[in-house]
């Protein structure tokens, strides 16, 4: 009980000072970015955060690059993609497999063109606790959670070097930040993912290369079908 009051009290000036700024921002906006024509890659689109994102980007009429391992998956949010009018390329592409993210993303180059987007948004995540997480799961929560941005990044970056111009997006997870029992492997990969935007971000700054930004979305639990009816305090 008094951790949860402790909580509150810290909670509050940081409440203040968010609502400062959105009362700010509601009278002096700042321009939206438009991403209409940009060449948008996000990789686990085939369900949950991944496939609504898709959704968004083809509203606001970006040309969409979507990866997911679910070719059933991810032929659906392609479909869907396009009757809201935007291009869409559905790849069927193993985010755990360092050498076919490689193929896979010079198939993006030759067929699309330079990913000018790229949302790193796959992710697996295993409920158990440390001796029953069998070692597999573990190396493949970390391969797909974090080596892959490496990977990704390391494809479609240059590109947006050389133009000075792009954006990527590391969704890790408000478990980047804390930790949940049963969840040791899941938390430790997202404290992994927080870290490498944070050191992509410092990079490209001491590079000069501020066209190209960086965004990390780290969401609370959300019922996606990894964990059912997720929840915390």
């Amino acid at each position: 009980m008094i951790k949860l009051v402790l909580d509150c009290l810290l909670l509050l000036p940081l409440l203040l000072i968010f609502l400062l700024e959105s009362l700010l921002k509601s009278f002096i906006p700042k321009k939206r970015k438009s991403v209409a024509g940009e060449v948008v890659l996000i990789t686990g689109a085939g369900h949950g955060i991944g496939r609504l994102t898709a959704y968004e980007f083809a509203k606001l009429k970006s040309k969409l690059v979507l990866w997911d391992i679910n070719k059933h998956g991810i032929e659906e949010t392609a479909a869907e993609c396009r009757k809201l009018g935007a291009q869409a390329h559905a790849f069927v592409v193993d985010c755990s497999n360092r050498e076919d993210i490689y193929s896979s993303a010079k198939k993006v180059k030759t067929e699309v063109g330079d990913v000018s987007i790229l949302v790193n948004n796959a992710g697996v995540v295993y409920t158990a606790d440390l001796f029953a997480t069998q070692d597999p799961q573990i190396e493949k929560t970390f391969e797909v959670n974090v080596l892959a941005h490496f990977w990704t990044t390391k494809a479609f970056l240059p590109a947006m070097m050389r133009n000075n111009h792009g954006h990527i997006v590391t969704v890790a997870s408000a478990a980047g930040h804390t930790t949940v029992p049963f969840l040791m492997a899941y938390c430790s990969s997202k404290f992994a993912a927080v870290g490498f935007h944070r050191a992509l971000t410092d990079e490209l700054a001491a590079l000069g290369r501020t066209g190209v930004k960086t965004s990390c979305l780290c969401p609370n639990f959300i019922n996606t079908g990894f964990i059912k009816n997720p929840s915390t305090r």
